[in-house]
């Protein structure tokens, strides 16, 4: 029935949708701004490559609508909502199909950004594994998809406002407060304690990872070569 009030949103759902929100924003102007706030733009990489692999964890292991499963946009779901027919809480089929797109390319920039490099003084802190070569053609991937995430990032506040000002459907206020007014389904359930502490240690770990900061340290220059006392 309608009218009911229900959680559909947890609260580490929320925090990682705004943090991811924040961190894209900051990786988009200093990636484009470039110069001094290009060592900011690999910090911030590093920040949403911990963001991402939070959000797969819990995508499994967190409450009802975050999980992946609950919300995977087969094609019968997609005929169905196409249809008018398809009836649930939390992403409906095509904004499903949003989400892991998104999730994809933000995946596939933290990879290649991590081993890319801007031809002046920076290096992706992993670029050490690949052949220069390598290094130099995953960075023009990244750069060239670069506007294809703003493209999917405009699309999709574009179908936010879409669906708030057109079909009256508030999507974004329970994604701040967690709740949804006049609901079909029930309250998200599991995702608790336990769930929170290994999505946050995978986390760290991916972090830790991508740092580079388990690989050996450089040999140091050779000494400079004497100057002849003449």
């Amino acid at each position: 029935m309608k009218g009911k009030r229900i959680l559909l949103w947890d609260l580490p759902t929320r925090l990682f949708h705004w943090l991811l929100v924040v961190a894209v924003v900051a990786a988009v102007v200093t990636g484009q701004l470039g110069g001094n706030l290009i060592d900011w733009h690999g910090r911030i990489g590093l920040a949403i490559a911990g963001l991402l692999a939070f959000r797969i964890v819990w995508g499994m292991l967190g409450s009802t609508y975050a999980r992946f499963a609950q919300f995977f946009p087969t094609p019968d779901k997609i005929k169905a909502y196409l249809a008018g027919r398809w009836q649930g809480e939390g992403h409906n089929p095509l904004g499903a199909l949003s989400v892991f797109g998104l999730l994809a390319l933000l995946i596939i920039q933290v990879a290649t950004g991590l081993v890319g490099n801007d031809d002046i003084a920076f290096s992706g802190p992993l670029a050490d594994l690949v052949s220069r070569e390598i290094s130099n053609r995953l960075t023009g991937l990244h750069h060239l998809l670069a506007n294809v995430l703003i493209a999917l990032v405009v699309l999709h506040v574009a179908a936010i406002a879409f669906y708030g000002h057109i079909r009256k459907q508030k999507l974004l206020k329970p994604m701040i407060t967690g709740w949804k007014d006049d609901a079909e389904g029930e309250s998200a359930a599991g995702g608790g304690l336990l769930a929170l502490i290994v999505a946050l240690l995978v986390a760290a770990a991916v972090v830790y990872g991508a740092s580079g900061a388990w690989l050996p340290a450089p040999p140091p220059p050779p000494p400079p070569a004497a100057t002849p006392n003449w």
